[in-house]
């Protein structure tokens, strides 16, 4: 007990020293901020906008967006890291002064100027919201020499539409409108934003029915403002057709397509596809929606480079011509791409060759084929021969930008946006322990509505072979036939198994929030053949096809992420993820690449890869951790605050927790199965810190984890907790990726 007391005294103090250390840093960067002012300038130190009285629909941090100079940056919104670095430069302009203040940032000098133009495009934002007497009052309350600027919105009452008429002076148009559905209601809240989203809407209803002319500077509102009861008085008009500005006003024209060819190569291109691709048709009314469709359908054929349509108009007539120009690009690329690779500290190198084809069949059908080779030193293996690992792979591709499927009708292939992909794959692993090939082939749609943020994955058959021509007579010998270690996940996993399965996968994302589910099934065919045929059985009661056991199983998977506050500089992401899978009838145990695993860096981060669960089993012998540490089912839950410090860096904290566990109760897994009863006790927990370098096309992400909580520790408090008792050469995992995690 005393020494616990001291071990937390001792906590303690040094929490305190540390405290003492960052509030003095703190004080010499604010000391040090202000002394390359000029004289007469103060430094801005902080913003603050704030709503007066009513304003139900005023977004606080979109007003603070328009405030035009704002502080200095500061980290994880506290300290101004990158101001400090500018102090630290002194002032003559030597070499290395200029390069501390290119990497800092010099401190904001506080411009009234500037800040009454903030006032008066805040003061616009009121009136654009409806708040048609709102004003915006600017304070400036300094200290020593730095000004917080504090803006205080008074936007009164908001102003309602009570009669809203409508002036068409076109004739043809009128008898028109009668159909379109605008957004304006009387009765509602008047805003100058729903002003122009009715003038853009009725523009665009109008372009799509064939005014090719009609642009939506011929619609302009009257408006009247009663201030006593805080209502407006509108008129939309539209005025008649008048060419170049000038001459009398005449009827708008509703154009009809007469004709549609192509230019420039589109020979290299199949006259079916071109079509396919095009949504303006002869005989129909011009439209802009149609135009739009166009350009989506041939900027997604990996074949076409540029495209641009244009429109000539008939003389005399209301026929328009459209001309469209198609440039495609060279057919064929190789590339090279070397990389390194590092599992659990064996280092080693691999390199891939790929050859692609963007238009084989002149329908812009993209055709790859890669070959693969790795190799990798591996330390620590003790009775085998051979200490490395090597493995060679060749993969290929031919994907249709369309569905490539009987009785699918020309409207529904019209509508999405489909690709049709056929894959085959043959993978050759040589490791000490054993030899592994691996063969597989699929037919595969992915497709999305043309509008919408939803997207469909569908594999119509995917079909994996596993075969082990060689193994080891130690790994057999210790592993798979020694009577004392019935390790039925092991052998399952070094015998040849067939997979048949079919899937189906679901996404969506809007910005915030992002899903992913999917769905697979393997062997429920077969299983009904072999059951229908009496198919032959292995010593285990197998089922067999090709003399080979398949696999049955079903699996679920659900990704879950929504971004929960945030805005350019600060984000805060939720996330969880779920999956389950449970093999059954012809399987008593999952196929080895499709069971779950935990740690790493897009999962518990506190963990290395593959080292957690499951559930509260702890590893006993590390070179088999790959196959024991595996589970039927995965747990993510994930909170991370993601920051930007400057130039490109940002950074992030985050909590991490989750786990595996398997269905059924393996001897060679103890408590590693689910039970509901102790699914908190069982659940693994991590914190930590990282740095991304945020680039235009990739991100790279460093992630320092250290847990939190350890279930495998259950009966060893400082191993349990080790929150409480960090050891970090124990409870640390580093992680490097490309891309957010979620």
């Amino acid at each position: 007990m005393r020494r616990g007391s001291m071990g937390i005294g001792q906590t303690f103090g040094r929490c305190s020293r540390l405290c003492v250390i960052l509030l003095a840093a703190l004080l010499t960067v604010g000391c040090a901020a202000t002394r390359h002012l000029e004289e007469g300038e103060v430094m801005l130190d902080r913003v603050h906008v704030s709503v007066e009285g009513s304003g139900e629909s005023i977004n606080t941090s979109q007003m603070r967006e328009l405030v035009r100079q704002k502080g200095n940056t500061r980290w994880l919104s506290t300290v101004r890291i990158p101001l400090w670095v500018y102090s630290l430069a002194g002032r003559d302009s030597s070499w290395l002064n200029r390069t501390i203040r290119r990497m800092g940032e010099a401190p904001v000098v506080y411009d009234a100027g500037q800040a009454r133009l903030s006032c008066d495009d805040m003061q616009q934002a009121l009136h654009n919201l409806g708040y048609l007497d709102g004003e915006v009052a600017l304070y400036a309350r300094p200290h020593r020499r730095k000004v917080d600027a504090v803006y205080v919105l008074r936007p009164g009452q908001r102003y309602r539409l009570r009669h809203y008429a409508r002036d068409i002076r076109d004739t043809l148009i009128a008898t028109q409108l009668h159909l379109y559905q605008g957004c304006l209601d009387e009765g509602g809240a008047f805003s100058l934003d729903g002003l122009s989203r009715e003038r853009s809407q009725m523009t665009a209803w109008l372009q799509n029915r064939g005014y090719y002319r009609f642009n939506k500077e011929y619609i302009t509102y009257q408006a009247s403002k009663d201030s006593l009861n805080h209502e407006v008085d509108l008129r939309l008009i539209l005025h008649p057709y008048r060419a170049g500005g000038e001459g009398p006003d005449t009827l708008h024209t509703s154009y009809t397509i007469r004709d549609v060819s192509f230019l420039g190569d589109p020979i290299h291109l199949r006259q079916s596809v071109l079509e396919e691709n095009t949504f303006i048709r002869p005989g129909q009314p011009y439209s802009a929606a149609d135009l739009q469709e166009t350009y989506v359908h041939f900027g997604r054929l990996g074949a076409v480079r540029y495209t641009n349509v244009s429109f000539e108009s008939v003389a005399d007539t209301t026929l328009l011509d459209t001309r469209i120009q198609v440039q495609t690009r060279k057919p064929s690329t190789i590339s090279f791409q070397p990389e390194g690779t590092n599992t659990a500290g064996d280092l080693g190198a691999a390199a891939s060759l790929t050859y692609q084809n963007r238009n084989l069949f002149r329908g812009s059908e993209t055709f790859s084929v890669q070959l693969r080779g790795a190799y990798e030193a591996i330390r620590g293996l003790e009775g085998y021969s051979n200490q490395d690992y090597f493995e060679y792979s060749i993969e290929t591709r031919l994907t249709f930008p369309r569905f490539i499927m009987p009785f699918l009708s020309q409207r529904l292939r019209r509508q999405s946006m489909a690709t049709s992909e056929v894959s085959l794959l043959y993978d050759s692993q040589d490791r000490p322990e054993f030899h592994r090939r691996v063969m597989s082939a699929g037919w595969h749609y992915q497709w999305r509505p043309q509008a919408g943020q939803s997207s469909y994955r569908v594999d119509l058959v995917s079909l994996n072979y596993v075969f082990m021509p060689w193994i080891s007579e130690t790994f057999r010998r210790e592993y798979l036939d020694d009577t004392t270690n019935q390790n039925v996940i092991l052998r399952f996993n070094y015998e040849d198994l067939f997979i048949m399965k079919t899937g189906f996968g679901y996404s969506y994302n809007n910005g915030r929030t992002a899903l992913k589910t999917n769905i697979e099934t393997s062997g429920n065919l077969l299983d009904l053949l072999s059951h229908t045929f009496t198919g032959a059985q292995n010593e285990f009661g197998q089922y067999k096809v090709f003399d080979i056991a398949f696999a049955q199983y079903v699996k679920a998977d659900i990704d879950f992420a929504h971004r929960l506050v945030g805005n350019e500089r600060d984000q805060l992401v939720f996330h969880v993820g779920y999956g389950i899978a449970y093999p059954y009838g012809n399987s008593r145990v999952l196929p080895f690449e499709k069971r779950y695993f935990s740690g790493g860096a897009n999962s518990v981060r506190g963990w290395s890869v593959r080292s957690l669960g499951p559930g509260r089993y702890k590893d006993r012998d590390g070179r088999i951790n790959f196959i024991t540490q595996t589970g039927d089912m995965k747990l993510d839950l994930n909170l991370e605050y993601r920051t930007h410090l400057f130039w490109k860096l940002n950074a992030a904290a985050f909590v991490d927790a989750g786990n595996i566990w398997t269905l059924r109760s393996y001897d060679e897994q103890p408590e590693g199965d689910f039970r509901f009863s102790r699914l908190l006790d069982d659940l693994a927990v991590g914190y930590g810190l990282g740095l991304r370098l945020v680039f235009d096309y990739f991100i790279l992400r460093f992630d320092l984890g250290m847990k939190a909580i350890n279930p495998a520790f259950r009966t060893e408090d400082e191993a349990h907790f080790p929150l409480i008792h960090p050891r970090f050469s124990r409870d640390s995992a580093f992680h490097f990726a490309v891309g957010l995690p979620f």
